[in-house]
């Protein structure tokens, strides 16, 4: 379930996706297969190779890319990795978040 997102915020996310940029977004979440865990950043870009690409530098396998038909295939970052790339990224916002849980 997630849920502390604005509208336009998600909005912004598609459309640098839409612009073969990384883009990341970050919500609450809660799912019970990740106790402990309450929140979740999207990474995502329309070009596969580049996020295949970017998500190397973390040690990331495509093959953990949620694929959607929609055009907004992502990451998935969760618990620790999650704030560790958000910090690496230099994403003061988005890791505002994280530590907030």
């Amino acid at each position: 379930m997630a849920f502390g997102i604005k509208k336009e915020e998600l909005n912004e996310w598609k459309r640098k996706i839409d612009r073969g940029e990384i883009a990341f977004l970050t919500h609450y979440w809660l799912d019970d297969r990740f106790p402990g865990c309450k929140t979740v950043t999207k990474v995502g870009c329309s070009d596969m190779n580049k996020l295949v690409e970017w998500g190397k530098k973390y040690d990331l396998r495509a093959e953990w890319i949620h694929q959607r038909k929609d055009g907004y295939s992502h990451f998935d970052l969760i618990g620790e990795r999650q704030a560790e790339i958000l910090e690496r990224e230099g994403l003061l916002e988005q890791i505002w978040k994280v530590k907030k849980r």
